[in-house]
């Protein structure tokens, strides 16, 4: 999208890296030097740092030609958006950008590669059109959810919330978005169950108690989560039959649209991507 002229034999050194706080237990550096690996770019390095809010101006003055991009997780998303020169479409309309390509001749341009990468780990799944959904939860991985579903799904979104204040947030990201919002109250997030596609984006361990609720036959969940994984209701759902999209789908396929930005390398490697996350995930499980 963005080519990189220093990208061309993969031996020049090019520095990449995700920023957030905090920071010690993401995937990014396992998945992007995956792509590197897959990609023979021998000179590229992906790191992670942990940088907060008043600390990323600073971060960002000092980075030099070297540096092709930068992944942004909490709490960096919003703020960096002043910081850059421009943003995309999809990133303005949630106000997060999760991606920051470096130009060659110094520009920032900032994007969000959530809401394309949720709608490719539904595709996979053979989810790429809806007539309904449901939505647990009201934070900032809901809007992104929204956006992506207002791509996807023709009709109403219903979404389970705990306040009336996250139901008013959730009414004006879907007038925003353009998507049919029906707000209900969490109590009844038991009924989401009935919908064909219900989006998980709540903390681990909100939805355990649901677990027992998912019906004989269930439809696709998309459970945002990655670790711990399975999630008590992404096995319960499982168990039943349905099909399950997980957190680190998600971040696989928003890491393959980082990548091909950040190198000008496309496709990037999702199976070798995917093969490390699984990986390094089943490590940080293994008993010590």
């Amino acid at each position: 999208m963005h080519g990189n002229e220093a990208a061309g034999n993969g031996t020049t050194a090019r520095r990449a890296a995700v920023l957030g706080s905090p920071i010690a237990h993401s995937l990014s550096p396992v998945l992007h030097r995956a792509a590197y690996r897959a990609l023979g770019l021998t000179g590229w390095s992906y790191d992670r740092f942990e940088v907060d809010e008043a600390g990323l101006p600073a971060f960002l003055e000092k980075l030099d030609a070297s540096w092709a991009g930068l992944s942004l997780t909490m709490p960096l998303k919003r703020a960096v958006i002043p910081l850059v020169d421009e943003i995309s479409d999809t990133a303005a309309s949630v106000e997060a950008v999760n991606t920051v390509v470096l130009t060659e001749d110094g520009r920032r341009l900032g994007d969000n590669t959530d809401i394309p990468g949720m709608i490719a780990a539904l595709r996979e799944r053979g989810v790429d059109k809806l007539e309904s959904a449901a939505v647990l939860g009201a934070g900032a991985t809901a809007s992104s959810a929204l956006a992506a579903l207002s791509r996807i799904c023709d009709g109403p979104v219903t979404t389970y919330v705990r306040s009336q204040a996250r139901a008013d947030e959730m009414r004006r990201w879907g007038a925003r978005l353009g998507v049919d919002v029906v707000v209900a109250d969490w109590t009844d997030a038991a009924r989401a169950f009935g919908a064909p596609l219900v989006v998980a984006t709540t903390p681990a361990g909100t939805t355990d108690a649901l677990a027992e609720a998912v019906p004989e036959r269930p439809g696709t969940l998309f459970d945002v989560l990655y670790e711990p994984w399975p999630t008590a209701l992404a096995a319960a759902w499982s168990n039943r039959g349905g099909a399950v999209v997980g957190g680190l789908d998600l971040l696989v396929h928003q890491a393959v649209l980082q990548v091909e930005q950040m190198t000008g390398r496309s496709p990037a490697p999702l199976d070798a991507m995917r093969s490390a996350g699984e990986e390094a995930l089943a490590a940080r499980e293994a008993p010590r």
